[in-house]
């Protein structure tokens, strides 16, 4: 048994920003070299999030509106008077995608679905430079 870290380092807009990640995911497993296994990718940080979903223009609108709708960044948030900083919907956002995901691997390919990538959401109200800590456990 094997264990690999990486990491991925992102300039965000803040926002809903949303990144691909899957194709330095995919880069980091062939680099390692393991073949069967799981992967694990997190931010260490509590204002954005990770999830998978199809990475196409229409359904990364649809997900911004509905985080919208559902914690608007307009609206003031306790967080907001304790620290004064305006972000408290983005860390509501951070807690109801989640900041890590675990992928397993097979045959030196991430499982995961024809349409389905990874991807990191920059929810802050500001542009950030963000670090993603990947580690692969595995067998060659």
């Amino acid at each position: 048994m094997a264990v690999y870290s990486y990491k991925i380092n992102l300039s965000t807009k803040g926002f809903c920003d949303v990144h691909d990640i899957t194709p330095q995911l995919r880069e980091i497993l062939s680099e390692s070299g393991l073949r069967e296994g799981l992967l694990s990718v997190i931010l260490a940080g509590s204002t954005g999030g990770i999830t998978t979903i199809e990475y196409e223009p229409g359904v990364l609108k649809d997900l911004a509106e509905l985080l919208e709708k559902i914690l608007p960044s307009s609206r003031s948030y306790h967080h907001d008077a304790a620290w004064g900083d305006g972000n408290g919907f983005s860390h509501l956002r951070s807690a109801l995608i989640g900041t890590s995901m675990s992928i397993p691997f097979s045959s030196g390919k991430l499982i995961l679905g024809t349409w389905q990538q990874v991807v990191f959401i920059d929810f802050d109200n500001r542009s950030r430079n963000r670090t993603l800590h990947v580690q692969l456990v595995g067998e060659k």
